[in-house]
């Protein structure tokens, strides 16, 4: 079965920019600091952040890798420089990917380079040239260079000899409007393109930082013009509250841990009762999660997105099937398959057969979200008529659309309840300020959900807990004992 092709966010809550590098600091305890500023946000300059999957097939060491973010004016960025003398970039601190990539000189047929700074070999006395071909797959895009080797210097530290791709070939939207130039991967080398060493891997082995661990803090102050800090070697107590805890990683690769049920206001959904992967994501905005349970949320929350054709579609044409298959007993994860609108691993058929005019892959996670919803009505008592029409007019509704934004009533913001995770039995709160993106328009403020659908069919359970997340938990990415920490932030 395919994945959905795009699944579109809402608009970014914040773009930062670094506008020198006099933020950046190392200090006498050993810990490299790395200050972000912030930049006004308004719709205008607001691009929407794509969550998509890598295409299946895809050659190189990170092909079995199922999620890959797709950037579109992410807001988190720090400055870099690469060469002798640095060239200088603005590149996203990513846990999410663990390459270094910048734009080169000789990208010169695709009009996104022309929008950033470029790296130019022949101007550096440390080059030296690699030359292996290589692409880095954003969804179902890439972009393409070739590896080369040079000294690159993150605050006071200068990594020598250290790998990266420059991209001779950018795709025209993915990165046209993004305020950064390129990316610096935080995560572990089991992702790694082209068998290239990360960055952080040599700062380690060189015994450059003081401890196996880096520090996120984003700060949520809108007064002030420090986005943020990133410490390389160590972390600061001045940003968190209390003690970290500690939760294990469930898997390298991304930084991953288990997760348990999610709760709105005092309710549990129950969706990730046995467990959910939960992947702690720098790169990522928002939090991302299954189609069926953002749209659980966002209906609590009031946030109304545009009424989804597809929804109502399959509701119309196959609701009395799948509610007759659910009243009889079948198993919920069997229904959409035996009616032929999701591939049916058992005999292979695939749903090629349907006629429809919309997407088949996304007429299965409809579906599926469907059945998610009947099976919730099913278990309240509600009859048939009752539930049919709260599907059509709530669910349908209010599902976040793709290609669009979810809004809330910014009056009603004081009132929405909190959302809870459940991570290692411990419960992590995020509140309607927390989750709620707030964006000035000259007079006008709107406010948006911060909550968007990711489909992710072959893989477990999936959340994206990017930095809306850390933004109210400070995080440490302990790479020496393999863990990820969380403490309440303070700004």
């Amino acid at each position: 079965m395919m994945t959905l092709k795009f699944v579109l966010a809402a608009l970014c809550a914040w773009v930062w920019c670094i506008t020198s590098c006099s933020g950046c600091e190392t200090s006498s305890d050993g810990l490299l600091r790395i200050g972000i500023r912030k930049r006004k946000l308004n719709v205008a300059s607001a691009n929407g952040a794509r969550i998509t999957l890598p295409p299946r097939g895809t050659g190189g060491p990170g092909a079995a890798v199922v999620y890959l973010k797709n950037y579109l004016d992410v807001q988190y960025y720090g400055e870099i420089g690469i060469g002798t003398p640095p060239q200088t970039f603005l590149v996203v601190f990513d846990t999410g990917s663990a390459n270094l990539w910048v734009p080169s000189s000789r990208c010169l047929f695709s009009i996104t380079c022309y929008m950033h700074s470029k790296y130019r070999g022949r101007l550096s006395s440390t080059y030296k040239k690699i030359g292996i071909p290589c692409r880095l797959h954003y969804g179902s895009h890439y972009i393409s260079g070739v590896l080369s080797q040079d000294n690159v210097k993150v605050g006071d530290f200068v990594i020598k000899d250290q790998e990266f791709a420059e991209i001779r070939r950018e795709g025209f939207l993915d990165f046209l409007f993004s305020k950064f130039d390129g990316i610096l991967g935080l995560g572990f080398i089991d992702i790694a393109i082209g068998g290239t060493i990360p960055l952080w891997y040599n700062m380690v082995q060189t015994g450059q930082v003081a401890q196996k661990v880096f520090s996120v803090w984003f700060n949520r102050d809108p007064s002030s013009s420090l986005g943020g800090e990133i410490i390389l070697g160590g972390l600061d107590w001045r940003h968190f509250k209390g003690e970290h805890i500690f939760f294990p990683l469930s898997k390298k690769g991304y930084w991953q841990i288990d997760m348990g049920d999610i709760l709105i206001g005092n309710n549990a959904t129950g969706f990730c009762g046995s467990k959910c992967a939960a992947i702690l994501d720098t790169g990522m905005s928002f939090i991302a999660g299954p189609s069926k349970i953002v749209a659980q949320i966002n209906h609590a929350i009031g946030a109304v997105g545009i009424v989804s054709l597809e929804c109502q579609y399959v509701v119309s044409k196959y609701g009395n099937l799948l509610w007759e298959a659910l009243v009889n007993g079948l198993k919920p994860e069997r229904v959409c398959a035996d009616i032929g609108l999701c591939g049916n691993d058992d005999n292979n058929n695939t749903s090629s057969h349907i006629d429809a005019p919309f997407d088949e892959s996304a007429l299965c996670s409809l579906c599926e979200m469907v059945i998610f919803w009947m099976q919730t009505q099913l278990k309240q008592s509600n009859v048939k008529d009752t539930t049919f029409k709260f599907i059509d007019e709530k669910l349908c509704a209010k599902i976040p659309s793709p290609t669009s934004r979810s809004f809330v009533n910014c009056e009603d913001v004081v009132k929405l309840p909190p959302v809870t995770f459940i991570i290692g039995n411990r419960s992590f709160p995020l509140y309607a300020n927390q989750y709620i993106l707030r964006i000035e328009e000259e007079l006008s403020t709107f406010c948006i959900s911060g909550f968007v659908p990711l489909e992710a069919p072959q893989h477990d359970p999936l959340w994206v807990l990017g930095s809306m997340f850390m933004g109210a938990y400070h995080t440490v990415f302990d790479f020496g004992n393999l863990r990820i920490g969380l403490a309440e932030a303070v700004n």
